[in-house]
């Protein structure tokens, strides 16, 4: 619409603090635009203020900059949207319709004008929803510092926001049961007692007991929630530790004791109490060993909350500090959090839950009493003071190589050394008294840190073929070790689905050096030792170290894969990983075997004159190319390998 001149009295002065756009003169001639109505400063100066006009859309080139013409536009625009509104179906609402009625003509600018406010409200509304969610979000992360957090004031509570977040499958609501005989939960409960609290003692001992004897005793005192989370969740956690399938009697067992520690979850998980960290450990420790209807890593990140949230990652003022007895029980419970948030973060390659700058405290004592023996009915917690100890030494090399930053490392080697001095010196401190299945457990913690620590990471991106070698020797007696337990009919100590992740990341260590450097760890040729000036010497390879390679890793190959698929009984996951790991190792299976047939065929005697028998040297082997090897050995791969099935992956 073309408009004459407006005279002063129609169209007052009016200037904008700051203009939106500059008219279109300024800004062809790239000078300031005040933005003054109905003509800018510059324009008047010329003398062309009838000139003067907006560059955007909502003032067309010709109008002018006027108050009145902003309103007409505006009034405009609102005119059309009422009329397309008012052509709307009544009976239809705002909500539900995701595309217009009918199909608009492009060339129809009513059409344009529909399909934009269309795309628009869909936005709004998208928006809306998002926003209301994170608001409800917000408002409970602010109420879980808080003791406020009642189902009287909201129908959701912080417990039931726990289960919502961390659970991957619905856990069957309990059936009517009856409790078993005392002398079946207390074998449970020593099972529990022998192979997990005595490396996470996250309560006391005397409180399990005790709501063991609440729980029993006809006509006592009340049972109070945490007790019967307590008992449940200790009895669901020993029955799957003893599963060897997630279709046997214990396991079908555990899910009926966690399902029914479930109902006390909206008292147990209230923020603010000590009891809401012990109860989230022993979910933990559940997800741990259930992984398909608990999520382990976002459980332990809401512990780690809750920890810092009543201040347990830093010791009190001696001033404040109450009796000792309350004190070590607070040490306790931070370091069982600690040690399950690095074990999780580390093996799931993700970010602690906090940094260990953030932190200052003891180690809790676990000192047994005089005389070297522990007190009357109470487990040592010597396995827990080593666990403890080990979990702030590879929280440090995993934030320092994996989490601090990309920048690389400037003694990459010195650093590797004193860090696996660090470690070597932890593996001899273990007590005599130190139970075998223990000992065992710490031993696989150890060569597991050795692997991740020598393999690339973020500021150490390459391996000198020293480290390789090192990571070729150490998965070898890894899989040595944790093969046999995992065939054990009885699960000692406290393995989990975790232990099925580590393997399969060894697997792809292991895998990794020996594409890399195929030759040089098979033909047995030892590497140089790296030693630096002032540091630790570098950690000794094993003395079975280039011999037998061939063999030892057809065997460690083996190992994995049969772990693996023992481990893919209890957790289906584990199958995942298994499928993975025969995916990645096959070509190297079948190099594997077909150099092995080639040693073979050359060591084995041949049936010419005996002037022409001779047994060629394994320096001679050691020259022969890949294509050499490959050629030796193309029938036995055209004929196929026997053995395997066939992924996941951290």
């Amino acid at each position: 619409m073309r408009r004459t001149t407006p005279s002063a009295a129609d169209t007052p002065l009016l200037r904008v603090s700051r203009p939106v756009s500059a008219c279109s003169r300024c800004r062809s001639a790239k000078i300031k635009c005040d933005g003054k109505l109905p003509a800018c400063t510059a324009c008047e100066k010329s003398g062309r203020a009838g000139e003067c006009s907006s560059a955007n859309d909502q003032f067309a080139k010709g109008k002018e900059r006027s108050y009145v013409a902003s309103l007409e536009s505006r009034v405009e625009k609102l005119e059309k949207r009422i009329a397309y509104a008012r052509s709307r179906k009544a009976s239809v609402a705002m909500h539900d319709v995701d595309a217009p009625i009918e199909i608009p003509d492009r060339k129809d600018s009513l059409a344009t004008i529909r399909a934009a406010i269309h795309g628009k409200a869909a936005r709004r509304r998208e928006a809306a929803d998002v926003n209301e969610l994170v608001s409800d979000f917000g408002f409970l992360s602010v109420n879980a510092t808080t003791r406020d957090f009642e189902s009287s004031t909201t129908n959701m509570t912080f417990g039931r926001l726990i289960l919502a977040a961390t659970n991957l499958e619905v856990v069957p609501h309990p059936e009517p049961f009856s409790l078993p005989s005392r002398p079946a939960a207390m074998g449970l409960i020593q099972y529990y007692l022998d192979n997990v609290f005595s490396i996470f003692p996250v309560f006391s001992e005397t409180a399990l007991l005790n709501a063991l004897d609440a729980i029993y005793q006809e006509n006592g005192r009340p049972v109070t929630d945490f007790e019967h989370w307590l008992f449940y969740m200790v009895l669901a956690i020993a029955c799957t530790g003893q599963s060897r399938s997630n279709r046997d009697a214990s396991y079908m067992e555990a899910i009926t004791w966690v399902s029914r520690a479930l109902q006390y979850a909206d008292k147990v998980l209230i923020p603010g109490y000590v009891s809401q960290i012990q109860a989230l450990v022993l979910l933990v420790q559940y997800s741990m060993l259930d992984p398909a209807h608990f999520d382990s890593w976002q459980l332990i990140g809401f512990a780690c909350r809750a920890v810092v949230d009543l201040g347990f990652h830093q010791d009190p003022p001696r001033e404040q500090q109450t009796d000792k007895k309350t004190l070590d029980m607070r040490r306790r419970v931070y370091y069982c959090v600690y040690s399950l948030d690095r074990s999780i973060s580390m093996v799931h390659a993700r970010a602690f839950s906090f940094t260990d700058d953030s932190t200052s405290v003891d180690f809790p004592s676990w000192a047994p009493a005089s005389g070297g023996v522990s007190l009357a009915g109470q487990h040592s917690l010597e396995p827990a003071g080593l666990l403890f100890q080990l979990r702030t030494v590879q929280s440090s090399w995993y934030q320092e190589l994996f989490q601090s930053s990309r920048v690389p490392l400037q003694n990459p080697v010195q650093y590797l050394w004193q860090t696996c001095q660090e470690m070597r010196d932890w593996s001899e401190s273990f007590p005599d008294s130190l139970p075998l299945a223990f000992k065992d457990y710490f031993d696989l913690e150890l060569l597991y840190s050795y692997v991740y620590c020598l393999a690339p990471s973020c500021r150490i991106q390459t391996t000198t073929q020293y480290g390789r070698t090192l990571i070729f020797e150490y998965s070898i007696a890894y899989m040595q070790k944790i093969f046999p337990i995992s065939k054990d009919p009885i699960n000692i100590a406290f393995y989990t689905y975790h232990d099925a992740l580590r393997v399969y990341f060894v697997g792809s260590q292991f895998l990794a050096v020996l594409i890399e450097d195929t030759d040089q760890l098979l033909n047995g040729v030892l590497p140089y030792n790296p030693t630096v000036v002032g540091s630790p010497p570098p950690p000794p390879l094993p003395i079975n170290t280039g011999v037998d390679s061939i063999d030892r890793s057809i065997n460690c190959i083996t190992h994995i894969k049969e772990t693996l698929r023992t481990f893919g009984q209890r957790w289906n996951n584990s199958k995942a990983l298994l499928s993975s790991f025969e995916a990645q190792s096959e070509p190297m299976v079948l190099e594997l075997h077909q150099r092995r047939r080639r040693i073979n065929d050359m060591t084995r005697p041949s049936h010419s004159p005996p002037q022409f028998l001779q047994q060629p040297s394994f320096e001679h082997i050691r020259t022969l190319s890949a294509e050499d090897w490959a050629q030796s050995g193309r029938s036995f791969a055209n004929n196929g390998m026997p053995g395997g099935q066939g992924r996941g992956g951290l």
